[in-house]
């Protein structure tokens, strides 16, 4: 298989949830719904040659099922959208922005794991355990300043982990 359209179906299949969801919010039939979702999975592929990678893959998918929503209705004759165009923008916006927001959460889990055990430890205490940096000081016998220093330089790490990740999973 092209490593292009692999990875195109591994960001569609990761989208796809996202994208329904969309198209429901503007659509109430299931069927209609399941038939947009195809269209836009065909138009997304036809397309793929202009896809920005610079941009967030499901906020461009999202456009093209909006596109898509209004052809069916054209296509289809049915005359009632349920929402006028400026709430259908904002509801793309919306749907767009959790996307990226989902993608940073899923990288976060991934450089989590990466960490080295002590880091994994001190992140436990502060945001699991809910301890403050003085706490964990005494309990791991350091300084409460080097405990915050520490935690400092892991979400700075964790952040330039996040930030890799989205630049890397945006590339086809």
């Amino acid at each position: 298989m092209d490593a292009r359209i692999a990875e195109m179906t591994r960001l569609w299949t990761l989208a796809t949830p996202l994208v329904s969801g969309f198209i429901l919010s503007l659509v109430r039939n299931y069927q209609d719904r399941d038939d947009i979702l195809q269209d836009t999975a065909v138009a997304v592929l036809n397309s793929l040659e202009k896809y920005d990678k610079s941009k967030p893959f499901a906020g461009w998918v999202i456009g093209i099922a909006k596109n898509q929503i209004l052809l069916h209705f054209r296509k289809t004759n049915k005359k009632t959208i349920l929402l006028e165009p400026s709430l259908a923008e904002s509801l793309q916006q919306a749907f767009s922005e959790s996307s990226a927001e989902n993608n940073n959460l899923d990288h976060l889990a991934e450089c989590f794991k990466a960490l080295d055990p002590k880091s994994k430890e001190l992140c436990k205490m502060r945001y699991e355990l809910d301890m403050k940096p003085a706490s964990i000081a005494e309990k791991i016998e350091m300084k409460a300043n080097s405990v915050a220093k520490t935690l400092q330089r892991i979400r700075d790490e964790l952040r330039d982990c996040i930030q890799r990740k989205t630049k890397a999973g945006f590339r086809l």
